[in-house]
């Protein structure tokens, strides 16, 4: 007999929806796919020498289960210059991808019952491991008129003596939602006064667009910093998705238990891969590499907007990541659900979406722009084809 915890544990919707994609792909229709969340750009060429390097230097062995002492130095000194907080390598846990350190972080902190607050749209893996470790998701709604911006009023509304934390996605997958600094210091303070955990997934920090301004609320004051789990790695911003680094900066005493588990758990993260992602943040051309990429997403999303407004499709305007999340609710009547709305699209567009539900509302889906503008123009102009013809 499996655990009672697994028995409820769902797969990853967008892997779902990608393998289904390759499969018809397979058969030689061509599929426009928008449902993988991962940079079509390269990881950088200096990235994959340093790995390469680290390999024949022999770097293959067993590391500290926190990470090299000067990745973890390097992380220090990346926080306190991009974001504004001061951590010690003692503070610093490196992990398999962000996934990994949000699993070690709700294994650490959740007790059975403790109430975990989760903005909704969500990345689809916040629910489940809440729910693995025993904790309950409760989900707040932020407004679609106001791109999704999680509000302070709407948090302290959810608060209840079990609330345990809370987690903020800013930029939002899959919204693109940024939570102004105004909205970010308030949010903070209802935390503070509630004694809840801030967990920070920020992933997506370095895309921003117009006039959007990304806070880590880690940055706030030393009292903030306290309470709070940044979440960060390397899959976004260097175009890193299959290394699987990622890390955490938090107090010294929850970053010494999240490094137990993980010692007990993956050991370490490959070896080789650390140097490489060391380089990433060393390497004086990282900064005109992550330029050069926000350039591109910030293209695309232009243009994206453009023909989604000529077809008269509905959206969220996005001020971070790399995502669109349309409004497909006036097709509601015509499907069970958004699940078979999706497969439509699949198999008469031969468009790949994941559906809205896979993130907590029905009847949107989110388009990732990681594609040309060729791409997005063919792509949406067979999504406005297949819809129309219903």
């Amino acid at each position: 007999m499996i655990a009672e915890r697994v028995k409820s544990l769902k797969p990853s919707p967008t892997l779902a929806v990608s393998a289904r994609a390759n499969e018809l792909k397979a058969k030689g229709i061509d599929i426009v796919s928008f449902g993988a969340g991962e940079p079509d750009i390269d990881t950088p060429d200096f990235v994959k020498d340093a790995c390469i390097k680290a390999l024949k230097d022999g770097k293959t062995k067993y590391t500290p289960s926190s990470g090299i002492m000067p990745l973890r130095e390097a992380l220090c000194k990346k926080l306190e210059q991009e974001n504004n907080i001061k951590y010690e390598p003692s503070e610093i846990v490196v992990s398999s991808g962000a996934k990994m350190i949000l699993f070690l972080i709700f294994m650490a902190i959740l007790n059975e019952g403790d109430e975990v607050i989760i903005p909704s749209p969500y990345w689809v893996t916040y629910p489940e491991q809440v729910l693995l470790f025993g904790g309950k998701p409760v989900f707040l709604e932020p407004s679609p008129h106001k791109n999704f911006e999680l509000t302070p009023e709407l948090l302290e509304s959810a608060i209840s003596p079990k609330t345990k934390a809370i987690i903020i996605n800013s930029p939002s997958n899959p919204t693109g939602a940024v939570i102004s600094p105004k909205n970010m210091e308030k949010i903070s303070e209802i935390c503070l006064k509630h004694n809840i955990f801030i967990i920070s997934d920020e992933c997506y920090e370095h895309f921003l667009y117009e006039d959007a301004i990304m806070l880590s609320p880690a940055s706030i004051d030393k009292e903030v910093r306290n309470i709070t789990f940044t979440v960060n790695a390397f899959s976004k911003t260097f175009s890193m998705t299959g290394w699987r680094v990622g890390y955490l900066a938090c107090p010294k005493d929850y970053a010494k238990i999240i490094s137990d588990l993980n010692s007990q758990s993956v050991s370490n993260v490959t070896s080789f891969a650390q140097w490489g992602a060391l380089e990433a943040l060393n390497n004086p051309k990282s900064k005109d590499f992550i330029k050069s990429m926000k350039t591109i997403f910030g293209k695309r999303r232009s243009y994206l907007m453009d023909i989604l407004d000529e077809k008269g499709i509905s959206y969220s305007k996005p001020k971070g990541a790399f995502y669109m999340f349309m409004d497909l609710t006036k097709y509601r009547d015509k499907f069970k659900d958004d699940i078979s709305m999706s497969s439509y699209i699949l198999e008469k567009g031969n468009v790949a979406l994941v559906p809205g539900s896979a993130f907590g509302k029905e009847f949107w889906a989110r388009l990732s722009y990681c594609v040309s503008e060729d791409v997005l123009q063919k792509g949406v102009s067979r999504l406005s084809e297949a819809l129309m013809n219903l």
